[in-house]
């Protein structure tokens, strides 16, 4: 495994990142805690020291699960960067979701407890957060970060110019500065290369993108715009005509290289100079072989530019709207169905 500075931070993370949005029993695709073990054994005896998580998946199963695998196969703290958020709400209620102090301030406190943690490593913001003033959240995560429950901040899928307000509004305060940037990049959706990651770049940010592999399109096993290429990471995208072209331009070269489409699909994204790690959400342990393959097969610059070249640029997908927060207010606001 080989191993990069967490942006611009002195942190060393090892090139890929696992992501635990499958651990826990709240959907048809995610995994018992029997299951997820396999997985983490598997990043950790690979030389994977990042994780990912966060307190919606699985209702706070994900993080339950990644604690208690990190301590049974002894891994020690001061060897792993451990990533949680907070945002989506946790249940029903005014204050139960949201950027403001008061959840903020809950939700490290619950997110520490779930994963059995004194500090995490790296605490993001989920979305941008439209109903409460950016100096409130910074602040609230200035304070996180001051009483050593986290060690950074960072954020995830958002518009460029709400990061850059975050970011921009930390220096003039003096609060803890944004390290890391999660965002929705892969060779199906690069629309990140239009502001996020020049201004990521600029700013020393760096990035651990979500979806590498386009919910599974990348894999090379399935037909981009298929119903069964929908996972829960890819539903409702990659359905265009231009998509399948990329994901042919892929498979042509993997075929070249004699490797897998979703080990050339990762390489490309380590070429990128902002890219950190790439997060890998895996429901089978052997679905890491091929990025794992990836960290040390790169692609030539011409290699890059084959798969590049059918791009068509697209919407922008991933970050939260004004009108999603209305729809995300009135689920809230509703009686919890009973079980039945």
């Amino acid at each position: 495994m080989k191993f990069t500075r967490m942006g611009s931070t002195g942190t060393q993370v090892s090139r890929l990142c696992l992501g635990c949005m499958s651990f826990g029993g709240m959907a048809d695709w995610t995994l018992s805690e029997e299951a997820s073990l396999p997985i983490i054994t598997k990043a950790v005896e690979a030389g994977i020291n990042f994780f990912d998580t966060a307190d919606i998946y699985s209702r706070g199963q994900s993080e339950e699960i990644l604690g208690r695998g990190l301590k049974a196969l002894g891994v020690r703290r001061d060897e792993a960067v451990i990533a949680t958020k907070v945002f989506n709400p946790m249940g029903r209620g005014p204050n139960r979701g949201g950027l403001s102090r008061k959840h903020i301030a809950q939700s490290i406190d619950a997110s520490l407890t779930r994963l059995g943690l004194d500090y995490v490593d790296l605490y993001q913001i989920h979305r941008f957060d439209y109903e409460t003033p950016i100096e409130e959240t910074i602040e609230a995560l200035d304070d996180v970060v001051k009483a050593g429950k986290a060690l950074y901040i960072g954020a995830s899928s958002m518009f460029a110019y709400q990061f850059s307000r975050y970011l921009h509004r930390a220096d003039a305060t003096g609060r803890a500065r944004f390290a890391m940037m999660q965002n929705h990049y892969n060779l199906l959706y690069r629309e990140e290369e239009r502001e996020m990651n020049p201004l990521c770049l600029e700013e020393g940010v760096g990035l651990i993108p979500w979806s590498p592999l386009a919910g599974g399109v990348l894999a090379g096993s399935r037909e981009a715009g298929t119903v069964r290429s929908q996972s829960a990471m890819g539903r409702g995208r990659y359905n265009r005509p231009e998509d399948q072209a990329v994901l042919d331009a892929l498979k042509k070269l993997a075929a070249a290289r004699g490797e897998a489409p979703a080990q050339v699909a990762i390489a490309w994204m380590l070429s990128k100079p902002a890219v950190t790690a790439p997060i890998i959400g895996v429901t089978k342990a052997h679905h890491m072989d091929d990025p794992l393959k990836a960290v040390e097969s790169p692609l030539s610059a011409e290699e890059i530019a084959l798969l590049e070249a059918p791009y068509a640029p697209q919407g922008v997908i991933g970050a939260l709207k004004p009108q999603d927060m209305a729809a995300r207010e009135i689920r809230a606001s509703q009686p919890r169905r009973p079980a039945a």
